[in-house]
């Protein structure tokens, strides 16, 4: 008869395994990096800043990584790219974004979602976090006499529902910065969805929607260009990156909805890979020629920690419960 094993043996035992396991997982990672290429999945269509910025870092990082590339999966307001990620193998090849969309207000606008925005991803960094700005198509506010967003809200007001505004997506950041500042300012708009920041963009510059609340890496080439017009931005002070635009919350006090994306893995991925993976897109995004890139976007570096990351996404998922409910906003 074979001697009972100790409860405490058992227990070494399993730790040795799982710490065996990671540690082939991260040889493996090591070994694969050299051969085979890593992705990102971004959720949203390719031209957006999310994917733009996406890109940058990843070229960046490629020289310690090996080849990186980007794979756009939009859609389901970037539910469908998320939901691969989390399904991806947890060993370092497939990663992808963890926004304030898909991460904090999603679980709060749909009934049920594909995947868990906090057990189903290992955080790695956080990228940029920048205001959303509300602009408006420079064409449409000449015509209707808009200069400011006393004028803006005394024509929606006159004229309502011929007002219509673009997203990246049912669920998006401009999504719920649109239903909140309608909510806020006593307005009706028509929201019209789309895949991602670029997109939408192409939507109000063609005319076929008036005005969009995206983040203001996405709507900055234009604002430079004079094609869009600011009129606010929707941080609770006004942004270094537009001193002359006011804040909503001058407006409407309180009035506060940001964007931030970073990069994740999914859950399970070791440890040591999450730390190498991190070190190589945090030197990425803290060097000089990636920092004026971003700024060109209007869009700041933000590298964290995972520690940093996975605390910044447990905070606005909690926070977002109850603006999303104050907003009224749904997707589904």
């Amino acid at each position: 008869m074979q001697p009972r094993e100790l409860p405490s043996s058992k227990m070494k035992r399993r730790q040795f395994i799982a710490a065996s396991a990671a540690a082939s997982a991260t040889l493996a990672f090591a070994a694969s990096s050299q051969t085979r290429p890593i992705r990102i999945i971004v959720p949203f269509a390719a031209g957006g800043a999310t994917d733009i910025s996406t890109r940058l870092i990843a070229e960046k990082a490629s020289a310690t990584l090996g080849t990186v590339i980007i794979e756009n999966r939009p859609g389901g307001g970037g539910g469908i790219g998320v939901d691969m990620v989390a399904k991806a193998a947890p060993d370092g090849l497939t990663l992808g974004m963890a926004a304030v969309a898909m991460h904090a207000i999603n679980p709060w606008l749909y009934k049920k979602l594909p995947y868990d925005p906090i057990k189903d991803f290992a955080p790695i960094t956080q990228m940029v976090r920048i205001p959303n700005v509300l602009v408006m198509n420079a064409d449409a506010a000449r015509q209707h006499g808009i200069k400011t967003l006393a004028d803006f809200l005394a024509y929606a007001k006159a004229n309502p529902a011929k007002l219509s505004y673009a997203s990246g997506g049912n669920g998006s950041g401009g999504h719920l910065s649109g239903e909140m500042f309608k909510a806020r300012a006593g307005i009706f708009a028509v929201h019209i969805p789309y895949n991602g920041g670029g997109p939408s963009q192409l939507a109000m510059l063609s005319g076929t929607v008036d005005y969009t609340l995206d983040n203001l890496a996405t709507s900055g080439a234009n604002i430079r260009a004079g094609k869009v017009l600011p009129l606010a931005v929707t941080t609770l002070k006004r942004s270094e990156l537009l001193p002359d635009v006011p804040a909503l919350a001058e407006t409407f006090p309180g009035f506060e909805v940001d964007t931030w994306w970073g990069l994740v893995a999914p859950a399970g991925t070791p440890k040591a890979v999450i730390e190498k993976l991190n070190l190589a897109f945090t030197e990425a995004l803290r060097s000089p020629d990636i920092k004026e890139r971003y700024a060109k976007m209007m869009a700041e570096p933000a590298p964290s920690t995972p520690g940093q990351f996975a605390e910044l996404i447990h905070r606005e998922y909690s926070r977002y419960e109850r603006v999303v409910a104050t907003s009224g906003a749904k997707a589904d």
